[in-house]
C-alpha cells in the first residue's frame, strides 16, 4: 500500500535528498529517452530528420512546459493542505484539478494542432525539413492531454511526499517508448512520424495506469461524492496558482523560440548541432530541475505547517547539493562533450560535432546560475507566489530575445551558445531579491 510522507520535521538535507532521488531518476529516464530517440533518428534516418525533430524543440517546450507548470502549480494547494492536515479540502483540490486539467489540455491540443504549420513558418524552419517537422509537431500536439494529466497526477502524488511512485510509471513509459520507437522506425519504416507516435502512445498508457493506481492505492485520496464535485471557487484558486506557473514556462519558451528561430536561419548543420547539444544539456541539468521540484513540495508542506524557518534551511541544503553537482558536471562536459556528440551523428560530421561541443562547454561554465534559478524559483512557487515567479520567466525571455535579435546576426552560432547562460543570469538577478521579499511576507503572515 502506498503511503504519504510529511517533510515538516527532521534534517532538511537528507529529507530533500531522499525526495529528490526518485525525481532525478525519473527525469533522467525522460532525458535518456530523448537522447535515444534523437540518436535513433540521427543514426538511422540522417541529419535532415534529426534537424526536423529539433527544429520545433522550443515550441514543444512552450506547450509541454505550460502543461508541466500547470500540473506542478495545481499540486501546490494539495501540498499546503496536506501539510496543514486538512485532508477534506485536499481531496477537493485534487478532484477539481483533474477536471480543470482535462478542459485546458483539450483546448490546447485543438488550437495548437490547427496552427501547427503557421508556427513552423514563423520559426523559419528550412524547407528541406519542413514536412517531417510538421508531422512530428502535429502528433506531439495531439498528445497534449496525456502529457498534461500525467504531469498533474505525478504532482499530486509528490505533494503527498511520495516521489517514488511517479518514477515507476515513468520507467514503464520510457521502456515502452523506446521499444515503440525501434518498432515504428526500424520495422514499420514510419520515419520521424514513428518517433512522435511512440511518444504519444507511451504517455497515454502511462497516464491511464497512473490515474487508476493513484485512486486505488492512496487511501488518503478516497473521498465522498461531494468532495469530488466541481467547485468554481477552488478552480479559480487553482488557476491563479497553476496558470501563472505554466505561463512562466511558456514565457521562458518564447525566448527559446526566438533563439531557435535565429539558429534555424543559420542552416541545417547548426540546427542539427543545436538539437544534439540541447538533448545532452537537458540530460545533465536534470538534477537542478529535480532539486527545484523537491523544494516546491518541501516549501509547500512547511508553509502549510507554519514552519517558515525550515524553508531557508532547505535552500541551504539544496544549494550545497547543487554546487557539488555543478562542479562534477563541468569536469565531465569539459572533457567528454565531443564523444557525447558522436552519439547522434557519424564521426565524419565534424562541423556538427564541433558546434555541439562548443555549446556544451559554454553551458557548463554557467550551471551554478541555473541551479540557483531552479531552487529559488520553485521555492517561491511552493509558497504560492507563482505570479512573482512567473516574472523571472519574463526576465529569461527578454534576455534570449536580445541575444537573438542583436547578438546572433553579429556573432552567429557563438551567440546561440551564450543565449541560455544570459537568460539564467537575468532570472537570478530577479529571483534573489524576490525570494527575500516572499520570505518576509510569509514570516509576517505566520506570526499574525
Amino acid at each position: 500500500m502506498s503511503t504519504s510522507k510529511e517533510m515538516t520535521a527532521g534534517r532538511p538535507l537528507p529529507l530533500i535528498f531522499r525526495f529528490t532521488m526518485p525525481l532525478l531518476l525519473g527525469n533522467l529516464l525522460q532525458q535518456t529517452y530523448s537522447l535515444i530517440d534523437a540518436a535513433i533518428v540521427g543514426r538511422f534516418l540522417g541529419i535532415n530528420p534529426l534537424a526536423s525533430v529539433g527544429a520545433s524543440t522550443s515550441v514543444v517546450f512552450l506547450i509541454l512546459g505550460f502543461c508541466n507548470g500547470c500540473g506542478c502549480g495545481f499540486g501546490i494547494p494539495v501540498a499546503q493542505r496536506f501539510g496543514a492536515r486538512d485532508y477534506g479540502m485536499m481531496r477537493r483540490y485534487v478532484a477539481v484539478s483533474v477536471q480543470l486539467s482535462v478542459a485546458i489540455s483539450v483546448a490546447i491540443a485543438v488550437v495548437t494542432s490547427l496552427f501547427c504549420g503557421d508556427i513552423l513558418r514563423v520559426m523559419r524552419t528550412p524547407d528541406a525539413i519542413f514536412e517531417d517537422a510538421y508531422i512530428y509537431l502535429l502528433v506531439t500536439f495531439i498528445g497534449v492531454p496525456f502529457t498534461f494529466l500525467y504531469n498533474l497526477l505525478s504532482s499530486v502524488i509528490r505533494a503527498l511526499g511520495d516521489s517514488r511512485t511517479p518514477f515507476w510509471f515513468l520507467l514503464f513509459s520510457t521502456v515502452l517508448n523506446i521499444a515503440l520507437d525501434l518498432f515504428f522506425i526500424l520495422v514499420l519504416r514510419w520515419g520521424v512520424a514513428g518517433a512522435a507516435v511512440a511518444t504519444l502512445l507511451s504517455q497515454g498508457v502511462s497516464m491511464g495506469l497512473c490515474y487508476l493506481y493513484m485512486y486505488r492505492h492512496f487511501e488518503i485520496l478516497r473521498g465522498t461524492r461531494e468532495e469530488r464535485r466541481f467547485q468554481g471557487a477552488l478552480a479559480r484558486h487553482l488557476a491563479n496558482i497553476g496558470v501563472p506557473m505554466g505561463l512562466q514556462f511558456s514565457i521562458t519558451a518564447i525566448g527559446s523560440i526566438m533563439l531557435q528561430g535565429a539558429n534555424n536561419a543559420l542552416g541545417t548543420v547548426c540546427v542539427a548541432a543545436f538539437t544534439a547539444a540541447m538533448r545532452i544539456k537537458m540530460f545533465f541539468i536534470c538534477p537542478f530541475e529535480s532539486l527545484g521540484i523537491a523544494m516546491a513540495t518541501y516549501c509547500g508542506q512547511n508553509y502549510g505547517a507554519g514552519k517558515t524557518r525550515r524553508i531557508v534551511q532547505g535552500i541551504g541544503a539544496s544549494g550545497l547539493m547543487m554546487a557539488v553537482y555543478a562542479a562534477v558536471t563541468f569536469v565531465v562536459l569539459r572533457f567528454d562533450a565531443g564523444e557525447l556528440a558522436m552519439w547522434f551523428v557519424d564521426v565524419s560530421e565534424t562541423e556538427v560535432i564541433r558546434n555541439t561541443e562548443l555549446f556544451l562547454h559554454i553551458s557548463s561554465y554557467f550551471f551554478p546560475l541555473l541551479g540557483t534559478l531552479c531552487v529559488l524559483r520553485y521555492t517561491i512557487q511552493g509558497a504560492g507566489y507563482t505570479r512573482l515567479a512567473m516574472l523571472s520567466g519574463v526576465s529569461e525571455m527578454f534576455a534570449r530575445a536580445l541575444v537573438s535579435v542583436y547578438a546572433v546576426p553579429v556573432w552567429g552560432y557563438l551567440a546561440i551558445c551564450y543565449g541560455d547562460p544570459t537568460a539564467w543570469l537575468a532570472a537570478d538577478l530577479f529571483l534573489i531579491p524576490a525570494f527575500w521579499f516572499v520570505y518576509r511576507r510569509i514570516r509576517r503572515r505566520v506570526a499574525d
